[in-house]
């Protein structure tokens, strides 16, 4: 069985790029969350999405357990706590507002303004499959930490499967939030979001994830072992977003509700006309 590289390297200049960066973008972030909510309805909910998915980060040690991630802890890593074993390093809380906050504020926003279709939330989720290959492609290979378990579809050192999993998380939580914006009307109704971030990002991961945590933690695993389960979670997350587009209109439905309520306001303004 492989083992934790807890003595690997740790590349300082790599880590300052991840802390800096990202912390960075959060406080853009930060910025534009508290913009969007004094637009309009004047809500805390883009804010609190942001500081939900902060907070959340500190059970960021259950996922590394489960998905054999382990951050490089040797002279000079800047962490705030240790659980299991394994060092949580003070990006982790940044990079869950840049990886997940970010892209579900824009998922609401689109469902908020009905112009998010089903194709719509399809395309959102490959955006941020991409993503997050992009960003953990790069903070595994400019040497901060790794998957270190028997992972397979590796690209650059990372496997797909996370990526997938992510992106199902993403919209499996800025769905579920939409879902409560319409539904509360005060701030102490928006708090859930600190208890609904946490519930999707584990039933995803975990969820939809469970047959390749099983494979590559398995005893005496093999390659086709763990090609299999990974395939099972691949098609787990992709059932997870197609059962979250479910809550949205297909293309034709929203094009047809768009053209009964031109034709509403249209017949409106034609009645006033006609009084006056």
């Amino acid at each position: 069985m492989l083992t934790a590289p807890i003595h690997h390297h740790l590349n300082l200049t790599g880590q300052n790029v991840l802390t800096y960066g990202s912390w960075g973008l959060t406080l853009v972030l930060l910025a534009v969350a508290v913009h969007l909510g004094r637009k309009g309805e004047r809500t805390p909910f883009y804010l609190l999405v942001v500081l939900a998915a902060m907070v959340a980060a500190l059970a960021e040690p259950l996922y590394d357990v489960g998905f054999s991630l382990y951050f490089y802890s040797t002279h000079g890593m800047q962490t705030t706590f240790t659980a299991f074993g394994i060092p949580q390093p003070v990006w982790a809380y940044s990079g869950y507002a840049v990886l997940y906050a970010a892209p579900a504020i824009y998922i609401c926003r689109k469902i908020q303004q009905g112009t998010l279709t089903r194709s719509g939330l399809f395309a959102v989720a490959g955006v941020e499959f991409l993503m997050s290959c992009a960003f953990e492609i790069a903070g595994i290979n400019v040497g901060t930490y790794t998957y270190w378990g028997p992972h397979v579809f590796r690209i650059f050192h990372y496997p797909v499967v996370i990526g997938l999993l992510e992106a199902a998380q993403v919209v499996c939580f800025a769905v579920a939030a939409a879902q409560l914006r319409q539904r509360v009307n005060s701030t102490k109704g928006l708090l859930a979001l600190f208890v609904i971030f946490p519930v999707t990002f584990f039933a995803a991961n975990f969820g939809a994830g469970a047959a390749v945590i099983i494979g590559i933690h398995a005893q005496h695993t093999t390659r086709l072992l763990v090609t299999l389960t990974t395939l099972v979670s691949i098609g787990c997350a992709a059932t997870l977003i197609r059962l979250a587009a479910s809550f949205l209109p297909a293309a034709a439905q929203q094009a047809e509700t768009e053209t009964a309520t031109a034709g509403g306001v249209v017949g409106r303004l034609n009645a006033e006309t006609t009084a006056q």
